[in-house]
């Protein structure tokens, strides 16, 4: 065996040799705790009983510790050529490199220190790496330690995905989504850092596409049918007259029998659009491919050709763009809460008070409590004295209800405002629907993008006073 003599007297013996220092010492640790991590990270995923669809896994197991093997390797060569360059500029070189022996006390305490320092490290890399995949799938972690995504946080708890983790929707599967997440993330960070970041913060398309993550939930093809809408309003006059709104929504989907119908149906099969603002708002132009394969292209009114810019293909989130980060407008918030009884209908003008201090403007939301509150106070103690001795309980609810409603849609830090995160399922409160059914985009054809009401619901009763119907279906009392 002279090849293997060779090598044990030429490389072995010396790497041992320099090798034994303890920075050399601390990297074949790191590299072998880190590697017992990996190792039984794969034999977990090879199994596929990993258990988990933490997004932050990949980045952690295919780049950090990787990246931390390294790191150890590293180290390992740094101290061999420190102690080698130490050792020649001091002639303390042997002429022949000890034996490899465990009889060699040198040898055993530098066995001893790898195998101790690599059981501690495997128990700190483990348990950080455990700890810090845990941590990243919080929400608390997206939305709360940066102060800037205040808005979002404060939305997303009063949203219908407020039990849906946020990595769910905006970090793409894959590592390639994981690489973009986090480096988007790092961007951010950045901007924090050095105050230049933009207010308020958009979206600007950057969240994946709805198939690799909505539907990973949701079915669009599910037939959902009619379903039914109620709205209730108040005036502004002095008893806050409630009226009624009912609204038959015609949802449809993928029958059993495979037919197509209703909002989701009709926009199931590829459409493609083109926007010329960052928000998806203003829409000159849309591609429809049909049954046979043929494309329908639209133009808005005085748009000439094509345009410009991304050509995207629609989705579910360009209906349901605020499905997670629910901002409200102030009256459809103001309405919702007086519905559940408060603010009180018994105190007078309260709607129109509330609807007034709410839309004021305020320095910050600090500023917004103290002033709502005292003047809102203030205006039944001066107005209605007898209301304020008699309803005092109902008036500071009130007032709560009212701050709870501005803290919840206004930021001032952030310039976020009334109306400055658009909601485009209706077309009420912002133009929604009729981006694109407003009557005005056709084809060379001269066929329209319909929008015709009837196609997406039916008006039963707009601000009844007092429905019959809902009477009659248990909803609410004829008066």
């Amino acid at each position: 065996m002279p090849n293997l003599s060779s090598f044990r007297a030429s490389w072995l013996r010396p790497f041992l040799f320099y090798g034994n220092n303890w920075l050399s010492l601390l990297g074949g640790a790191v590299t072998t705790a880190s590697a017992m991590v990996l190792v039984g990270f794969w034999v977990v995923g090879f199994f596929g009983r990993s258990g988990s669809a933490n997004p932050y896994l990949g980045i952690l197991f295919d780049l950090i510790l990787p990246g931390v093997f390294v790191a150890g390797l590293v180290l390992i060569l740094v101290g061999i050529l420190v102690r080698r360059s130490y050792l020649l500029s001091t002639d303390q070189v042997p002429a022949f490199f000890p034996e490899i022996s465990l009889n060699d006390p040198i040898f055993r305490r530098g066995i001893d220190f790898v195998v101790i320092a690599t059981l501690i490290n495997f128990i700190i890399v483990g348990t950080a790496s455990y700890r810090g995949v845990a941590y990243m799938d919080t929400v608390s972690f997206c939305g709360a330690t940066c102060h800037v995504m205040t808005p979002e946080f404060t939305a997303y708890h009063i949203s219908s995905h407020s039990n849906v983790a946020c990595t769910e929707c905006h970090v793409a599967p894959g590592t390639a989504g994981y690489i973009h997440a986090k480096v988007n993330g790092t961007k951010q960070l950045m901007m924090v850092l050095v105050h230049d970041y933009p207010k308020p913060i958009m979206a600007n398309n950057k969240v994946p596409v709805a198939s690799s993550t909505c539907l990973n939930c949701h079915s669009p093809e599910q037939f959902v049918g009619d379903k039914i809408a109620i709205q209730t309003s108040f005036a502004d006059d002095e008893t806050n007259s409630k009226t009624s709104s009912l609204t038959v929504l015609h949802v449809g989907g993928r029958d059993a029998f495979g037919g197509l119908s209703g909002i989701h149906g009709a926009h199931m099969g590829k459409i493609e659009y083109i926007a010329t603002d960052t928000t998806n708002q203003t829409i000159p132009w849309v591609a429809k491919t049909n049954a046979d394969s043929s494309v329908t292209e639209f133009l808005a009114d005085g748009t000439k050709s094509r345009p410009t810019g991304a050509k995207r293909l629609m989705d579910c989130m360009d209906c349901h763009n605020r499905a997670a980060h629910s901002f409200d407008t102030p009256e459809n918030a103001l309405n919702k809460d007086m519905a559940q009884g408060s603010p009180s209908a018994s105190l007078p003008f309260v709607h129109k008070e509330g609807l007034a201090l709410i839309t004021a403007k305020y320095v910050s939301r600090e500023d917004a409590k103290v002033r709502i509150t005292a003047d809102f106070v203030t205006f039944y103690r001066s107005q209605y004295p007898a209301i304020w001795n008699t309803q005092r309980p109902q008036i500071d609810a009130a007032a709560k209800t009212l701050v709870n409603i501005y803290s919840s849609n206004v930021f001032p830090s952030m310039n976020v405002k009334w109306g400055t995160h658009p909601n485009n399922i209706g077309h009420n409160d912002s133009p929604g629907c009729f981006r694109c059914h407003d009557g005005n985009h056709a084809s060379k054809a001269a066929v329209s993008i319909t929008n015709d009401c009837a196609t997406c619901h039916n008006l039963v009763f707009t601000d009844e006073l007092h429905p019959k119907l809902l009477a009659d279906l248990g909803i609410a009392k004829a008066n």
